[in-house]
């Protein structure tokens, strides 16, 4: 017969029956008895002496199996510190999760807990909700492209203002790395608000090799037997434009989480009165965005500028070969692209109209993109140099002084001044 499993109680009658175990019991009789009762020798002679060391009383209660000590029990005050940080992000509109948690309170130099620690400590305190259906992290895979400026996404989301009137928000990220390269926010979706925020991400950051969107005619009505302005306009860059199928969202979703994150800041603000006021919230998200909020997309959760900064940026697209001195002469609402040479004062000609370039541009071929809306010129490698309205029909010449926007290599002092 084998002894009692380690894991049975011994009764409380075999346990007195030891205590008042005889001295002079007879050779033999400890085998005998522990063999009877199923418990073994070991375990007679530790409730012997604990009754010798300790009393009578103490050996007849098993001892308490809990630990003397916890070393893994979470200290009180760093669940407070856990859960105050939570409601701090959640507060700001930011990610609240447990890896946002565990990153924010490791940059406020407190003791983090584990994610899973962390995950358990809001659960207990019902801060957060239990989702057994949820997928784990390891079962997505998304495509990256492997360098910064590869390909770029470019999407609007609708936004509500104070007074009810909606108005859209552009934004435009880099698919490597994540980094919000231009936000945007117009009236309505139009061809001409795309533009403008690619060009304001080009002027910031280089030309991208690819540009995807989705199917909307504002952005890529390829799909639908058009050429927008926006593709006109990226193709004469050497850019190439890419949409996902129709009715399949997962292509651009990088830039739909993107959304999401942002209007869960801006629903923590009060609503924006005007474009202006809205325009200033989202700017100053993006610099939230790219430089404090560590982003669990990416690997070793660092923040996107971290990520443009640790790999090369990928060279920019060849724009396509234009014959110089081309048609430029087009009609109002026309599109299109040429290479123009810089006069001696300065000018290069377009649709029919003289624009300022710069002295510096004198002699030197210059890339013209003509939308409805508006002119604009780049250097040969596709560098942005100067933008202007377009004028109207039959305008002879502008000056610098009417240009929208300039890029930094304009950014000098006039020998004439």
């Amino acid at each position: 017969m084998g002894s009692m499993s380690s894991n049975v109680p011994i009764k409380a009658s075999i346990r007195l029956a030891i205590v008042q175990w005889p001295e002079d019991a007879p050779r033999g009789s400890v085998t005998a008895f522990c063999h009877e009762h199923e418990i073994s020798r070991n375990t007679f002679y530790k409730i012997q002496k604990r009754a010798r060391v300790g009393s009578p009383a103490q050996a007849l209660e098993p001892r308490p199996r809990t630990p003397r000590t916890t070393p893994n029990r979470i200290p009180d005050t760093v669940r407070e510190q856990s859960i105050a940080v939570r409601a701090a992000l959640d507060h700001s509109g930011l990610d609240h999760g447990p890896i946002s948690v565990h990153d924010k309170m490791k940059t406020l130099g407190l003791a983090a807990p584990s994610v899973a620690t962390l995950a358990r400590i809001f659960r207990a305190a019902g801060v957060a909700r239990v989702e057994p259906k949820k997928k784990p992290r390891t079962a997505f895979r998304r495509f990256v492209y492997p360098f910064p400026n590869a390909c770029w996404q470019l999407d609007a989301t609708e936004y509500v203002l104070a007074g009810g009137r909606k108005c859209v928000i552009f934004q435009l990220i880099d698919d490597h790395s994540r980094l919000a390269i231009a936000s945007l926010v117009a009236a309505s979706e139009t061809s001409q608000a795309a533009i403008e925020v690619v060009q304001q991400g080009i002027a910031r950051h280089g030309v991208p090799q690819r540009l995807l969107t989705d199917n909307g005619a504002a952005l890529n009505p390829t799909r639908r037997g058009r050429r927008g302005a926006l593709v006109e306009y990226v193709s004469a860059l050497g850019v190439e434009p890419i949409t996902g199928k129709p009715y399949k969202p997962t292509t651009q979703g990088k830039n739909e989480r993107f959304h999401q994150t942002l209007m869960r800041w801006l629903d923590k603000h009060p609503l924006a009165r005007d474009l202006v006021e809205l325009q200033a919230l989202v700017d100053e998200f993006d610099a939230i965005y790219n430089t404090e909020r560590p982003h669990q997309g990416l690997p070793g959760r660092i923040t996107p500028l971290q990520a443009w900064n640790a790999t090369e940026v990928a060279a920019p697209p060849t724009p396509p070969p234009l014959v110089p001195g081309g048609r430029t002469r087009a009609k109002p609402d026309e599109s299109g692209e040429a290479v123009k040479v810089v006069g001696r004062n300065g000018q290069a000609a377009a649709i029919g109209t003289m624009f300022y370039i710069g002295e510096r541009w004198i002699g030197r071929q210059v890339h013209v993109v003509w939308v409805p809306a508006e002119v604009c010129f780049y250097t040969s490698e596709g560098e942005f140099l100067i933008r202007y309205a377009r004028p109207p029909h039959k305008t002879v010449a502008v000056s610098r002084r009417d240009s929208l926007d300039t890029g930094p290599a304009l950014d000098e002092v006039s020998p004439m001044s």
